[in-house]
């Protein structure tokens, strides 16, 4: 952390910036750590961390034109910032793991439709020809695994997504997801999960806490945790192929 401090720096009077860094640290790494919960194991930590201490420096650079505000606030903004940055180029899901989410996904889809309910990861396993060991350890290499893929974005035509669901007057891609139609489905989709997948999600994306502290609540290792993300999240995607 020093030499990244002192390489930041020149000795022109920012002492008081330098100080500024070693106290925020801290929370530069505890962000990174909590937005690892929702990101794939593919994505080192350490370089979320370095895009966040960016985002602090850039933060403590700009801290006098900020009078009046409170800078831990404006800081975590700039972090965040800058470790979405970092994230925009990459792949978050290998297409590998893509396979095997959208199985797992199909899988699922038939379960529902032939049992009337959830099915158990017992019974998903069993439908992928995979132990449940296997098939636990396919859920914890998708961590990070998203309601929306690049692809689902395109179809076997080439035709634009968003040309296909084209809303009159309506220009932002944001405010089409937004659609009231798929919000209904989404909120369908969340309460129709089991009890423990919903409190998971609810801890995760409601209550903000990370995968240690999700892991406390509900007795269960962080690991574990990150299996019953990537199963709720196949459990909506399944559920939401429609919208």
């Amino acid at each position: 952390m020093r030499s990244f401090i002192n390489a930041m720096y020149t000795a022109n009077g920012l002492s008081d910036k330098e100080q500024c860094l070693r106290e925020y640290a801290p929370l530069v790494k505890r962000m990174a750590h909590h937005m690892m919960a929702k990101l794939p194991s593919s994505v080192d930590v350490d370089d979320m961390i370095q895009a966040g201490m960016m985002g602090l420096l850039d933060a403590a650079n700009r801290y006098d034109e900020l009078r009046g505000a409170q800078f831990e606030t404006y800081a975590a903004q700039r972090i965040r910032g800058a470790m979405l940055d970092e994230l925009r180029g990459a792949d978050w899901l290998p297409r590998s793991l893509r396979r095997d989410m959208r199985r797992i996904e199909a899988a699922i889809h038939q379960l529902q439709q032939k049992l009337g309910r959830p099915p158990l990861e017992s019974e998903i396993a069993k439908q992928l020809g995979v132990t449940l060991e296997q098939y636990q350890q396919m859920l914890q290499e998708a961590r990070g695994a998203q309601l929306f893929y690049y692809e689902d974005f395109h179809g076997d035509d080439d035709e634009d997504f968003f040309d296909r669901h084209e809303v009159e007057g309506v220009s932002d891609p944001v405010a089409i997801l937004q659609d009231g139609r798929f919000r209904t489905a989404l909120i369908k989709a969340i309460d129709a999960l089991p009890e423990r997948e919903r409190l998971m999600m609810a801890l995760l994306y409601e209550q903000d806490l990370n995968l240690r502290e999700i892991g406390e609540v509900m007795g269960v290792s962080e690991s574990r945790v990150c299996q019953l993300h990537s199963q709720a999240v196949a459990r909506l995607r399944s559920k939401l192929k429609g919208h």
